[in-house]
């Protein structure tokens, strides 16, 4: 799993990371890791932001599902597997390249409060994540994955115990588990849900 870095060339590791995770497989879509087996907490449709979206595998899952999807990732090569894929299964998704490290990325005027969905997996980074609910709309569903301390020891990328509960306790959570290293959690904003072909 990911983690946030500071060093200057993340971007060349990731490509590098990514091109071989590319020859080696093609990819596929797949959900969130924290959404398998409850997919009935998506919204029924809307906008949808996948934050470190690696090769694409998520927003182009979301996409098929009728979501309008942002992907931001600071791997080029991620992001050209991520049309790859898109293309082949006949979708559309917004790729944007931007830093992490950097903050979220603030090309849109209108992109808080926008969001009916935020998939986070895979990248871990506590200076993001009051920023995280500020990008969903009411009745919006927060959906994220870190690498954790819990039955794995520490590490410098790993959550301790409880890190998104305490992160994300002021949202309705809907699902929480930490087991195995992995840390996943499900949360909604509060509010009304979201409606078919809501955009």
């Amino acid at each position: 799993m990911r983690a946030s870095h500071t060093h200057s060339a993340d971007r060349e590791r990731w490509d590098a990371r990514h091109a071989v995770d590319v020859a080696a497989d093609a990819g596929a879509p797949a959900p969130p890791d924290a959404l398998r087996g409850r997919t009935e907490l998506l919204p029924a449709g809307g906008r949808a932001l996948d934050v470190a979206c690696g090769r694409g595998a998520v927003a182009v899952w979301l996409a098929a599902r009728g979501f309008a999807v942002d992907a931001v990732d600071v791997s080029p090569v991620a992001l050209d597997a991520g049309r790859e894929l898109a293309a082949r299964e006949g979708v559309t998704v917004r790729w944007v390249l931007h830093d992490l490290d950097a903050g979220l990325p603030a090309s849109e005027p209108d992109s808080c409060g926008a969001h009916d969905v935020v998939v986070c997996q895979r990248f871990r980074d506590p200076a993001r994540y009051p920023e995280l609910p500020a990008l969903l709309a009411p009745g919006g569903l927060l959906v994220i994955t870190v690498l954790s301390e819990v039955d794995e020891g520490p590490g410098p990328f790993r959550a301790a115990a409880g890190e998104l509960r305490a992160a994300f306790g002021a949202l309705e959570v809907l699902h929480h588990v930490e087991r195995a290293g992995e840390a996943s959690l499900v949360a909604r904003v509060s509010g009304p849900a979201s409606v078919p072909g809501r955009r």
